[in-house]
């Protein structure tokens, strides 16, 4: 392993260029004017697993409809690399789409120019999640190449380009070639999650699962004038902002009847694992960008984030919100929210009690507006065994390039496609983080540190050379 953690060092360079190369195609997925970007991006994932010598497939899961016009989804990139029926084969994850991003949102450059500071942070949207890690994969084969060393492994690649939208039709993709693609799999990794601070990186065994609603409050037939129609009516705005804050109160508590009840029960053992975990809170507090924490404990934070489900409230539709002043009655103002679940939760009575639950406040109001509340997507909670082989030799890789042991993580968000490789391909599915907790997902400038991308790249390396250690054994 000296001599490929001495060629990634040596390289990487040539890595952050490349990443800056693919940070540069626009493939944010949820819009129609980039959507022949996300494909080209796709495409030249294709084009470099080509060059790396693995066989690729490309799948077309079809089309949607989007901002008024039927648009292709991007291609789902199938490859393998290795055939050889004495290694094992483990089957790796990423996506190649990003979220959107303007300059004008606060970036402090163009958000698809990557960009190194002074402190090594390597800015640019996807540059963490998760065009680097995806990237990550194709360097360490290219390492391996190049330094002559046997590839202890077999590869196969999944990667899509619809992940920041929902992941539509890839469920459908994997179910299919469970029998036929991957029938040969021996585990899954995922890296698409982060660790738990920014020192000390961590392998992520449970995510909670989301349940995505809108709640629909309809009165007038359009906006009116309040100078003309106020308090003569009664406005959807009022019902719609009252019916939000009974939902959850300001320490985070769950008002919805019935939700807490399915939450599985903390046990002894899973108390333990709370007090091992290296957590400090100022890091937290420097993601936050405040001290507006609700727990002052680490373990109390941590079960808040990871075992115990949340509701948010994320916004208003058909309102006014633009710098101004306007004074108007919305007709039909939609709430937005979303309740992360956790085992053992079920998505059908979550959203049961969700609906029962504001239809039965709406009635308390007496107004003559009409409501509806429905629930837009849901994808379920998951966990894992941290004790499987292929968890051990990913904690054993981490020690061999970071000399500690990883923490053993469970993560506040979703990743829906984590379960459906569980139940698709019935093997165990590892989640191995490359970034920080202070990446910035999501968020304006994204970034990840030189240090995670090309410790990353050897610890992909230091993982198939223990997996190898792990079918040996």
């Amino acid at each position: 392993m000296e001599t490929f953690f001495s060629f990634v060092n040596e390289n990487q360079d040539k890595y952050v260029e490349k990443l800056r190369e693919i940070v540069g195609i626009r493939s944010v997925s949820s819009s129609a004017n980039y959507r022949p970007d996300t494909i080209r991006m796709g495409e030249w994932l294709i084009a470099e697993l080509e060059r790396l010598g693995a066989s690729t497939k490309r799948v077309e899961p079809g089309t949607q409809e989007l901002e008024g016009a039927t648009v292709p989804l991007p291609p789902v990139v199938l490859a393998t690399y290795g055939t050889d029926p004495s290694k094992k084969t483990v089957l790796i994850y990423g996506h190649y789409d990003v979220q959107p991003a303007l300059l004008s949102d606060g970036w402090t450059h163009d958000p698809f120019t990557l960009t190194e500071d002074e402190k090594g942070r390597l800015l640019g949207r996807g540059a963490s999640d998760d065009k680097g890690p995806v990237l990550g994969w194709l360097c360490t084969i290219e390492a391996f190449q190049k330094t002559g060393l046997d590839l202890p492994v077999n590869i196969k690649f999944c990667f899509e380009g619809m992940e920041e939208s929902g992941s539509v039709g890839l469920d459908k993709v994997i179910i299919r070639e469970a029998s036929d693609y991957f029938k040969d799999v021996d585990c899954v990794c995922i890296s698409d999650n982060y660790w738990l601070g920014t020192s000390k990186p961590c392998l992520t065994y449970g995510l909670r699962g989301v349940s995505y609603f809108q709640l629909s409050v309809k009165g007038p037939a359009k906006d009116l004038h309040s100078g003309v129609f106020g308090g003569t009516v009664h406005e959807p705005m009022t019902d719609l902002v009252h019916l939000m804050t009974r939902l959850v109160d300001v320490n985070g508590k769950i008002l919805i009847p019935g939700i807490m009840d399915q939450v599985a029960e903390l046990t002894d053992q899973e108390k333990q694992i709370y007090k091992d975990i290296s957590f400090d809170i100022q890091d937290l507090r420097g993601s936050l960008g405040s001290e507006t924490e609700i727990y002052d404990s680490a373990e109390d934070l941590l079960m808040h984030r990871w075992r115990y489900p949340s509701l948010s409230l994320h916004g208003i539709e058909g309102a006014f919100y633009s710098p101004g002043e306007k004074t108007v009655i919305p007709a039909n103002p939609i709430g937005k929210f979303s309740i992360r679940t956790v085992p053992n939760m079920d998505s059908d009575k979550v959203t049961e009690l969700v609906c029962d639950y504001v239809k039965s406040e709406f009635k308390k109001l007496g107004s003559k507006n009409t409501v509806d509340v429905w629930c837009g997507h849901a994808g379920r909670p998951w966990v894992s065994s941290p004790n499987h082989w292929n968890f051990v030799a990913a904690a054993k890789a981490v020690e061999t390039v970071f000399g500690c042991k990883p923490d053993l993580t469970r993560e506040g968000g979703s990743i829906p496609v984590t379960l459906t490789f569980e139940e698709a391909l019935h093997k165990n599915v590892l989640l191995l983080p490359m970034g920080a907790s202070d990446d910035g997902a999501h968020s304006i400038n994204e970034k990840v540190d030189r240090r995670n991308f090309v410790e990353g790249i050897k610890l992909y390396g230091a993982y198939f050379y223990e997996l190898a250690k792990v079918a040996e054994e």
